[in-house]
C-alpha cells in the first residue's frame, strides 16, 4: 500500500507548538507564518518548551498586544491601565462623601466670587473631587490624542533603523543559531515587522501610561497644565493633592481649595465660552508633534549594541535619542502659537483670580506666590512629558501675559480685559506679549461700530458730531 497523498486542507506540520503559533499568527496580522521564521524558531529551541510554561508565556504575550495596533499607535486602554496601576502603588483612596459636598461648596462660592470681577460665562458648571483614577480615565483619550503622532513616528523609525542594523550585520554578524543558514536577516525583519510595530506600540503605550499617572499624583486641578483636558461642565479639584499643597505651606485645607477652586474654575470658565479656544491650544499641541522629526541616526547608534530582540534593552537604548536636535520651521510655529495661548491662558486666570480672592483669603498672597513657584519649577511628570513628545507644556511667557491684562483692566476695566476672548482675531499674538501697551492702545481705538455710524452720518450729509454738537454759528 502507498502512502496517501498529501490533503491540501491539512496545514503542514511547522513543528512549532500550537500555543506559539497562534501567539505569532495574531502578532502579524493572522497571516501565514513565513518558513524561515518557523526555521528561526526552532533553531532556538521553542520547539522543545514545556507546553504549560509556553501557555503562561503566550499568555502574557497575548494581553501585552490585545488590541496593539500594526501603525504603532497608542493604545488607550492599555495606557490607562498602566497609569491606574501606578496610581494605585502610590495609594489611592476614594473621595469621601464629606470632601465631595465641601469641593462643590468651594466652587460655588469661587464662582460667586468670580462673578464680582469678570462677566465671562460659568452656567451650568459644576465642582467635582476625583480620585487620581478617575482623573486618568477622563483624560487619557486627550492624551492619546496629543501624543498619537509621535508614537506612530517612532514606531516607524524603530522598525527601520532596526532592519537596517540587522541587514548591516548580515548572517555572520548575528548569534549562532539565531537565524536559519543562509538567511537575510533584513528579510526576515520585514516578515516581523507587524510585530515590531506593535511592540514600540505597546512601549510607547507603557511610557504615556507611566507619565500619565505619575502626573495624576501632582495635579492639583483638573486641568492645571493649561490644557483643556476635562470638559465643562465639571471643575475638578484633586483633594489628596490639594491637602498636601496645603500642608507644605503650613496653610489650613480650606483656604487652599478656595484659592485652586477660584483658579480652576476661571480657566474651565476660559475654556467653556470661548469656542475657539481649546481647540487652538490642542491643534498647536498636535500640530507640532505631527511635524516632529525622529533621529534615526541616534536611533541606530544606540541600538548598535544591543539584543534586538530585548525589548527592556531597545528602550533603554533610544531613551534620550528619539527628537532630532533641530525643530523645524512647522513645529517653531506650533511651539509659538502654543506657547502664547498658554501664557495668555494662564496670564488672565493669574489677573482674575487676583481679584477674585484678595478681599476674602487672609493668605491669598502667600497662595498666588506658592502658585507660581509651582509653576515654574515644574515636576518630574513634566520632563517625562518633555523626554516622551519633545515638549515642555509650562507657559514661558505668563508674567508677559499677565501684565497685559493687567493694563487692558486698568484702561478699561474688566470689561476690556475680556474682550480680547471675543474673537481670534482680536486675541493677543506673541508680538503683542512684546508689546502690551501698544495692543491696550489698538483696543481702545474707536470701535468699528463707531467707526460706521460716523461713515452713516457723512453718507447723510451731516457732519461727524453734527447731531450732538450745537455750535454757535452753525
Amino acid at each position: 500500500m502507498t502512502d496517501s497523498p498529501d490533503r491540501p486542507d491539512e496545514p503542514e506540520d511547522s513543528g512549532i507548538p500550537p500555543e506559539l503559533e497562534e501567539v505569532l499568527r495574531g502578532l502579524t496580522g493572522g497571516q501565514a507564518l513565513d518558513p524561515q521564521m518557523l526555521e528561526m524558531m526552532r533553531g532556538m529551541g521553542l520547539d522543545q518548551v514545556d507546553p504549560q510554561m509556553l501557555q503562561m508565556v503566550a499568555g502574557q504575550v497575548q494581553a501585552m498586544f490585545a488590541g496593539a495596533d500594526e501603525s504603532g499607535s497608542v493604545d488607550v486602554a492599555a495606557a490607562t491601565d498602566i497609569a491606574r496601576r501606578t496610581v494605585a502603588a502610590k495609594g489611592d483612596p476614594s473621595v469621601a462623601a464629606s470632601i465631595v459636598s465641601d469641593t462643590r461648596q468651594a466652587v460655588d462660592v469661587a464662582n460667586l466670587w468670580l462673578d464680582a470681577v469678570t462677566d465671562v460665562d460659568h452656567s451650568g458648571l459644576v465642582g467635582r473631587a476625583w480620585s487620581r483614577a478617575e482623573w486618568v480615565e477622563a483624560t487619557m483619550p486627550v492624551w492619546r490624542e496629543l501624543v498619537d503622532p509621535i508614537a506612530v513616528g517612532v514606531s516607524d523609525a524603530m522598525g527601520a533603523a532596526i532592519t537596517k542594523q540587522l541587514g548591516s550585520l548580515g548572517e555572520g554578524g548575528l548569534p549562532e543559531g539565531l537565524v536559519p543558514p543562509g538567511t537575510n536577516p533584513a528579510a526576515l525583519m520585514g516578515q516581523m515587522g507587524p510585530m515590531l510595530r506593535r511592540m514600540q506600540g505597546s512601549m510607547f503605550s507603557l511610557q504615556l501610561g507611566q507619565a500619565v499617572g505619575t502626573l495624576a499624583d501632582e495635579v492639583l486641578t483638573g486641568c492645571e497644565v493649561s490644557l483643556p483636558l476635562v470638559a465643562a461642565p465639571d471643575v475638578v479639584l484633586m483633594p489628596e493633592a490639594i491637602a498636601a499643597f496645603a500642608e507644605g505651606l503650613e496653610i489650613d485645607v480650606p483656604q487652599a481649595r478656595l484659592h485652586l477652586a477660584v483658579r480652576e474654575s476661571a480657566r474651565t470658565r476660559l475654556f467653556h465660552a470661548v469656542p475657539w479656544l481649546a481647540p487652538q491650544v490642542l491643534a498647536a499641541v498636535r500640530d507640532y508633534a505631527r511635524d516632529t522629526t525622529i533621529d534615526t541616526d541616534a536611533i541606530e547608534e544606540g541600538l548598535r549594541s544591543i539584543d534586538p530582540t530585548d525589548a527592556d534593552a531597545m528602550q533603554q537604548a533610544i531613551a534620550g535619542r528619539l527628537f532630532a536636535p533641530e525643530q523645524s520651521p512647522a513645529q517653531k510655529a506650533a511651539l509659538l502659537r502654543l506657547e502664547t495661548l498658554l501664557a495668555l491662558v494662564e496670564g488672565w486666570v493669574d489677573v482674575v483670580t487676583a481679584a477674585a480672592v484678595r478681599a476674602h483669603l487672609p493668605q491669598a498672597d502667600a497662595l498666588g506666590e506658592a502658585v507660581r513657584r509651582r509653576r515654574a519649577s515644574g515636576g518630574p511628570a513634566e520632563k517625562t512629558f518633555a523626554a516622551l513628545v519633545g515638549l515642555d507644556l509650562r507657559p514661558r511667557r505668563l508674567r508677559d501675559a499677565a501684565n497685559l491684562f493687567a493694563a487692558l483692566e486698568a484702561s478699561g476695566g474688566a470689561t476690556m480685559r475680556d474682550a480680547a476672548w471675543d474673537h481670534p482675531d482680536v486675541a493677543p499674538d506673541a508680538a503683542d506679549l512684546d508689546d502690551p501697551l501698544g495692543y491696550v492702545e489698538r483696543q481702545g481705538a474707536p470701535s468699528t461700530s463707531d467707526m460706521d455710524a460716523e461713515l452713516d452720518a457723512l453718507l447723510r450729509g451731516e457732519a461727524p458730531g453734527d447731531s450732538t454738537d450745537d455750535r454757535p454759528g452753525s
